[in-house]
């Protein structure tokens, strides 16, 4: 499914549009690793200026949100007075006592590093400068370490000139770009950890607004997309199906728009196609540095009972895979709605069966040096916890292995004690992610949070 079908009739209007698609996809695909830091800079700047001169037609034809604006590198009036997050007081020294009931291995120690409302999906910017937080609201927070001691200095509002919906996935590019994806949307920000100072930043449409999924799929139910960049240089987003189980007639439709799966395409947008389906809902993946595997959380069908289905985290070892939701629920559990249907042939079962209704969301690779060696090349993986079970389970940091062969060890608990004995959440975690100096990040949406993990001998 190709953007370029759907741009102005005009024929001035195509052309520009067509050349301008066209220097989006060589400034993205062209590297920038070997170039030193102002080179970058410059050619980054220079580079986005002129994309947004081509596209100015296409940003004119679709209007509002500021993004006709915004693609002409022109003010929008909006003011320099950011939304700023208090990070000391009252509310910060709880969130640091709750933190006292973490619990960990030796040697690794857990602190917050950011108030930030409403915490989700978490993108380090690769310069060290800035990370980004989306949320399941209108705001995507930028947390800045300015003087670098592992603690924020400052959370604000990210470009507050765009309107976002639902902005939870963020994700970076190893040249410097951030995509957010949307609920029906899906926005670049090239240079974002040099324009995020500025309420008004460098921004493109890679999926236009209502083109991510069809427009009357839109829900409030699953609509918190996740996105990474695959060692193929290819943006893939997750697109959960917004029910507990679909009814049939919706699989032809979903089957052949990637809802219920994830969909890859080329960093401009085009060539966009269907990699992986029979998901549910999955809210975390990241590849296998070691064979550029595809791994993904998945959560398992509501209503079934406390103990099944289990959770899921999947392994994708390639294009075309069906990991066999709605037949089966979580795991090998079928569905009643659908247990007298055919699956349909080669399903892939899970790589690890979770504990049921734990809420399996945010994963990562650790590639990092800091912690012991037996972490490198494993998961860490957060569960949200449970809304339905009668003794609620999650609310917890897991850790598992990756074998030499690239499957999975035995899954474990890493941090956990953010559930009280009573069963009352002080904490959810939702995802995981990696500074540059090899502690890790963890974001919880209920105290609105970000966490530091450390280790040392």
């Amino acid at each position: 499914m190709r953007r370029d079908k759907h741009h102005s009739a005009d024929a001035q209007s195509s052309i520009l549009f067509h050349y301008g698609r066209m220097m989006i996809s060589f400034i993205i695909s062209a590297t920038t690793e070997q170039r030193g830091e102002e080179t970058m800079r410059r050619t980054l700047m220079s580079s986005v200026a002129a994309a947004a001169i081509l596209l100015a037609p296409h940003a004119l034809a679709q209007g509002g949100d500021n993004m006709e604006k915004l693609g002409n590198f022109q003010s929008t009036g909006t003011s320099m007075q950011f939304e700023t997050v208090e990070q000391s007081g009252p509310f910060a020294d709880q969130i640091r006592k709750n933190l006292e009931n973490v619990k960990m291995p030796a040697g690794f120690k857990i602190e917050l590093f950011a108030v930030v409302p409403d915490a989700r999906h978490i993108a380090v910017g690769p310069q060290g400068i800035v990370t980004f937080v989306g949320t399941r609201k209108d705001k995507v927070w930028a947390i800045t370490d300015r003087n670098k001691d592992r603690l924020a200095d400052e959370v604000k509002r990210f470009a507050p000139s765009v309107d976002f919906v639902i902005p939870n996935g963020v994700c970076f590019s190893r040249d410097g770009f951030l995509f957010i994806a949307e609920q029906n949307r899906v926005l670049v920000f090239p240079a974002a950890e040099f324009f995020y100072e500025s309420p008004d930043v460098a921004v493109a449409e890679v999926v236009k607004k209502g083109e991510l999924i069809p427009q009357d799929e839109e829900s409030f139910n699953h609509t918190a997309r996740v996105c990474d960049i695959g060692p193929d240089n290819k943006l893939y987003i997750s697109l959960g199906q917004p029910f507990n189980v679909p009814a049939q007639e919706k699989m032809s439709k979903y089957d052949r728009t990637g809802i219920g799966g994830i969909i890859r395409m080329d960093r401009d947008g085009s060539n966009r196609e269907v990699y992986a389906r029979g998901i549910r809902n999955s809210v975390g993946m990241d590849f296998n540095p070691a064979n550029g595997e595809l791994w993904f959380t998945d959560n398992q069908v509501d209503g079934m009972g406390d103990d099944i289905p289990p959770g899921e985290l999947n392994r994708a070892t390639g294009p075309g895979q069906n990991f066999g939701f709605p037949w089966y629920g979580g795991g090998q559990t079928r569905t009643d709605e659908y247990k007298d249907s055919e699956p349909p042939a080669d399903i892939v079962f899970p790589e690890v069966e979770m504990v049921a209704h734990a809420a399996d969301l945010g994963m990562m690779f650790y590639t990092g040096r800091m912690f012991p060696q037996k972490y490198r090349g494993g998961i860490f993986s957060a569960q949200h916890g449970s809304w339905n079970r009668t003794e609620p389970v999650g609310a917890r940091v897991m850790f598992t292995p990756v074998n030499e062969d690239g499957s999975a060890g035995e899954t474990t608990p890493f941090a956990e004690g953010w559930k009280t004995e009573n069963g009352e959440y002080l904490g959810r975690p939702v995802d995981v992610a990696q500074l540059p100096d090899g502690s890790i990040l963890v974001s919880d949406d209920l105290a609105g949070a970000v966490y530091r993990i450390s280790y040392e001998n």
